[in-house]
């Protein structure tokens, strides 16, 4: 009998289970009295796959740890807040996937995601948390991949985007050491990218073929996506988000959106009020830019090429501003949270995708007068223990 917690994965609670190993860390034999909330996963790969790991989970009970993570996550900053009802993202809503590609045959890779607690790869058939468009292109996919493995220390993953003119292919992991791939293997890689009639293929950011630019939409915006740009995983997230940032925003005549990336909230909120938009991407920049002559009816924007880690705007810069938004990686934004801190702001919004980051930065604006008014929980990574949230805080 161990003589503490034991955590044993595809278990749920109140379940009794069969498991084997030591320590903390089990491994799942037998399920001996299932939990009324088990379900059959929809996924065949579900269990060998290092994707999902939450499948055998009723929607709701599901969703609702997910929520008590969050408020958890934000009592050890001891933060306590409104927590509204969450939004999903539904199976077969990803556009935008990481898959890894191993030798196989030369006309086919195998293509998948990780095994569980292994380097080996699950060769996957079907993804049903994918946009049906990229489940379909899987098996064009392992064609497209076959030709990168000259090296064999190459290990390339795809990353993998629906556009609204097709999928556009970012390509890693190639050993470029012996000089990358050779002439003979890139004219391949372009014969089995115009099969299917992919976008886009490029290794990691240079142009293999390219048939036409690739483009979302953000807001009443048509962006052309620089190589391996950063979208929101599902436009259903995406749209919710943009929404809800939009109303918290409402009245405001000056708006600075940091870490604006290409503009996911920058044309919406460019509807409200006069932006300022940075992002330490200058090429996201550029996209940004290279839009707005085509939207009518924006109050204005201004969008600057800024590392806000290194620079972050300062609070005598916010002097005229009414709402921050900000949108930053899973590190956070530490410097830039300590001038908007110290800024005379009324309203700053924070998008993040790393609960802990954010209690983090959210507790320094609490200690500078804000408080944290509400949180909208976003779940846009299904099956997965992920969940990414927007925060509104006022004075």
């Amino acid at each position: 009998m161990a003589a503490g917690p034991a955590f044993v994965p595809f278990t749920l609670p109140g379940e009794r289970v069969l498991a084997m190993g030591g320590g903390e860390r089990r491994e799942l034999v037998e399920v001996l009295t299932p939990s009324a909330d088990r379900i059959e996963p929809v996924c065949p790969h579900f269990g060998t796959c290092g994707g999902c790991a939450l499948q055998h989970w009723a929607h709701e009970p599901y969703l609702a740890w997910k929520v008590e993570r969050l408020a958890g996550t934000l009592s050890r900053q001891q933060i306590e807040t409104e927590i509204l009802t969450p939004f999903t993202a539904g199976p077969a809503t990803r556009r935008r996937v990481a898959l890894h590609a191993r030798r196989g045959t030369r006309d086919a890779a195998k293509l998948g995601y990780k095994s569980r607690k292994s380097w080996d790869l699950v060769d996957i058939a079907v993804c049903p948390i994918s946009d049906p468009a990229i489940q379909a292109a899987i098996p064009a996919l392992k064609r497209l991949a076959a030709p990168l493995f000259e090296h064999p220390k190459s290990a390339p993953t795809l990353h993998v985007t629906l556009t609204q003119s097709g999928l556009d292919i970012d390509i890693s992991g190639v050993e470029r050491k012996s000089g990358g791939l050779s002439a003979d293997a890139r004219v391949q890689l372009a014969e089995r990218a115009a099969e299917p009639d992919f976008a886009r293929v490029t290794i990691d950011g240079e142009v293999a073929y390219q048939a036409r630019a690739p483009q979302v939409r953000l807001g009443q915006a048509l962006v052309s996506l620089p190589p391996a740009a950063f979208l929101q995983a599902t436009p259903q997230a995406e749209a919710a988000m943009a929404a809800f940032v939009g109303e918290q925003a409402a009245g405001a005549a000056r708006i600075a959106d940091l870490f604006c990336g290409v503009g996911t909230f920058t044309f919406r909120l460019a509807q409200i009020a006069q932006v300022y938009a940075a992002d330490a991407s200058s090429e996201a920049i550029r996209a940004l830019s290279g839009a707005l002559a085509a939207v009518p009816g924006l109050h204005g924007v201004t969008a600057e090429a800024r590392n806000l880690v290194r620079r972050p705007m300062l609070a005598e810069e916010l002097k005229k501003t009414d709402v921050a938004v900000f949108d930053p990686p899973r590190a956070g934004a530490a410097e830039q949270t300590a001038e908007l801190a110290r800024s005379s702001l009324a309203r700053v919004i924070a998008v993040s995708c790393n609960p802990a980051t954010f209690a983090r930065d959210a507790r320094t604006l609490i200690d500078a007068g804000f408080s944290l008014e509400r949180v909208l929980p976003v779940d846009q990574f299904l099956w997965s223990p992920h969940i990414e949230l927007v925060g509104v805080f006022g004075r």
